[in-house]
């Protein structure tokens, strides 16, 4: 695994399933989504491979509660002391204290969510900060939290308006071009989420699945938003 730059604060881990995002401030990172259990050790050396100390990991903002995007996080906190974020209707889940919702699935999402779950199980992880829509998450010049339901009842956006940067957790993906999220549990919910997100007008847009969008982001977000709409 590497660390992959986007800008010079911000890059991007692969875990082949799913990916996460790594911020950095002047004295801390931040880390959006933690990859699957049992990638704790590449995602510590992949920050080390950017000259980075992966002890200056201050936090950790899980966009929602499935296992590609939590599984690794209890490692991490528990080994750099890193404060875990999520929004508090999935923050059960990702203690293991509720089920992973179930999501409504199209017939042709069938075989991709079956493939989806060889995906080890994440343990039980605390929770140490439950958000809410709007609050502030003190990195980022500004970062803030945007409730983005539909995905799951707990899915969470990222927005940093003073860097044009938004993490869209899976209401979005760039797998083929920007487009609606799969394997949501209120398809109708996640349209509207992803409609308002495309109302920030985003520079960088950084998904839970596919590669970063850097350039026309806004444009061919919004174009992305009023198709789904339309379907």
């Amino acid at each position: 695994m590497e660390l992959i730059p986007i800008s010079p604060r911000l890059h991007l881990l692969d875990y082949s399933i799913g990916q996460a995002y790594l911020w950095q401030d002047e004295e801390e990172l931040t880390l959006v989504d933690a990859g699957w259990a049992g990638t704790a050790d590449g995602t510590a050396a992949a920050i080390r491979s950017a000259g980075l100390d992966p002890a200056r990991l201050r936090r950790i903002v899980l966009t929602h509660c499935h296992l590609d995007h939590v599984g690794s996080a209890r490692e991490l906190a528990d080994r750099y002391g890193a404060e875990v974020v999520a929004h508090r209707l999935d923050a059960p889940v990702i203690r293991g204290e509720a089920p992973v919702p179930e999501p409504d699935l199209l017939d042709w999402e069938v075989p991709l969510y079956a493939h989806g779950l060889t995906v080890p199980e994440a343990p039980p992880t605390r929770v140490d900060r439950e958000v809410e829509d709007g609050e502030e998450l003190g990195f980022g010049d500004g970062a803030v939290a945007l409730h983005t339901p539909g995905h799951t009842p707990g899915s969470l956006a990222v927005h940093l308006p003073r860097h044009g940067v938004l993490f869209t957790g899976d209401t979005v993906a760039t797998v083929r071009g920007v487009t609606f999220g799969v394997f949501h549990v209120d398809r109708p919910l996640a349209m509207e989420s992803m409609r308002r997100l495309a109302e920030l007008e985003p520079s960088v847009l950084c998904c839970g699945h596919g590669a970063p969008v850097t350039t026309d982001t806004a444009a061919r977000l919004t174009a992305a938003a009023a198709a789904t709409t339309a379907t």
